[in-house]
């Protein structure tokens, strides 16, 4: 006797031909829903863990240079799980990709607070490590929300959840103050108390995206493209590899930029106005994620209407002029917080329009596969170039690190021409 499928599974009985055209609508907007309510309470429990981390890093080694070890640590876990989540993905469906980052993430808190306890620093990184597996579960949702969305509203769908993140990821940071508070009174060790909130934020979202993400939407996307609903539901599948290739390098190219230029922004700062050094790189760092989450649901909407290469430029355009600014006035504290703000901007612009073009231009069996290495290449990437560009900073300066950056603008802006985009 064999077993009966699951629901979720390809070959299940709930086949594509049993949701009619209103109903695939109706399943794409709740799965933005959830994707975007899971993004606001992972956003609050990314943006309390990293910030800790760090603190706790340099607490528990003893010295400040350390530190950055945790950050290294966040994007390396982001770095290793990428490709193996999405390759989960693809097998079983979103909902257990991403309900696995949520797990991991909620261990690797576990062996954080064990190793604040026992003042372990290798225990530290190893438990942050995992975190940032969680985290690349996170950045999957982007993707999630592109499965079922037909081609005129992709890039809308996407940029809705990447603003999500704008709220947790604000939240996040401000619940450092009381969530001491509360560690203090539980018992928890010193500067882990935040972290209270963190495994509630990530248990809401496991419990939200393992009751709530039904249909899995890559599930339900992959079995429209074999049944042939997909074309009349308006969801286009075509693979484009060459614009593919293009779409991963805009994305991991303006993230290198926004990493690297950022990483280095409150080290200058810091020298550039030492009597207000918190209150300046409070109000540029703020600023700059309004740049980066903010207009993202704008920037679909132009993607949509506008063309995805066509905001990828535009998106190149405001890194250039962010760069450009910052290279002409680097030392006055004014030009470098607009700059910061264009920079976000940018980021946003070419990652929202860029993550569209990606799924546009690979057929749904292909897509957890491309957007795996689209993930895994951005965040290594961007770690390589956060490291770099201490280096440059220290020899040629931040207006050096700003022209340096200026190359990479061009050298995507450049390769657009090999795009070829079909409508």
């Amino acid at each position: 006797m064999t077993a009966a499928p699951d629901a979720d599974q390809p070959g299940a009985p709930q086949r594509a031909g049993e949701i009619g055209a209103g109903e695939i609508a109706a399943v794409q907007r709740r799965t933005v829903g959830v994707l975007a309510a899971g993004q606001v309470l992972g956003g609050i429990a990314f943006g309390a863990t990293v910030s800790l981390g760090a603190l706790l890093a340099a607490d528990i080694s003893g010295q400040d240079a350390l530190s950055g070890l945790a950050t290294a640590s966040v994007t390396l876990g982001a770095s290793l799980a990428a490709i193996p989540l999405a390759a989960l993905a693809a097998r079983r469906g979103r909902r257990l990709a991403l309900t696995l980052g949520n797990l991991f993430a909620l261990v690797g808190i576990g062996i954080v607070l064990l190793a604040a306890a026992g003042r372990v620093f290798p225990l530290l990184l190893a438990g942050v490590i995992l975190i940032g597996v969680g985290n690349a579960g996170n950045l999957q949702s982007r993707f999630a929300a592109t499965d079922l969305a037909v081609s005129a509203r992709r890039g809308r769908d996407l940029g809705t959840v990447v603003w999500a993140t704008t709220v947790g990821g604000v939240l996040g940071p401000l619940l450092l103050t009381p969530g001491e508070a509360l560690g203090q009174a539980i018992g928890m060790p010193p500067l882990t108390g935040a972290y209270a909130f963190s495994i509630v934020a990530q248990a809401a979202a496991f419990v939200l995206y393992i009751v709530a993400l039904r249909p899995d939407p890559l599930l339900t996307a992959q079995r429209l493209a074999l049944s042939g609903a997909a074309a009349r539901e308006g969801i286009v599948e075509r693979d484009a590899p060459g614009t593919a290739r293009y779409a991963v390098f805009a994305v991991a190219g303006s993230h290198v930029v926004m990493a690297s230029v950022m990483a280095m922004t409150p080290v200058h700062l810091a020298h550039l106005a030492p009597d207000h050094v918190t209150l300046i790189v409070g109000v540029t760092i703020a600023l700059h994620v309004f740049g980066m989450y903010g207009l993202s649901p704008v920037f679909g909407l132009l993607a949509d209407r506008w063309g995805r290469v066509r905001t990828v430029l535009l998106g190149q355009l405001l890194l250039a002029a962010s760069l450009t600014l910052a290279a002409l006035a680097p030392d006055w504290p004014p030009a470098v917080i607009v700059a910061l703000l264009l920079l976000g901007l940018g980021w946003s612009a070419a990652t929202v329009s860029g993550a569209a073009l990606l799924t546009e231009s690979t057929p749904s069996a292909l897509r957890p596969r491309r957007q795996g290495r689209s993930d895994t290449i951005m965040t290594l990437s961007a770690a390589v170039g956060a490291v770099l560009a201490g280096v440059v900073l220290s020899w040629i300066g931040y207006g050096g690190l700003a022209l340096v950056a200026l190359v990479i603008v061009v050298a995507v802006t450049v390769l657009a021409l090999y795009a070829r985009p079909r409508r």
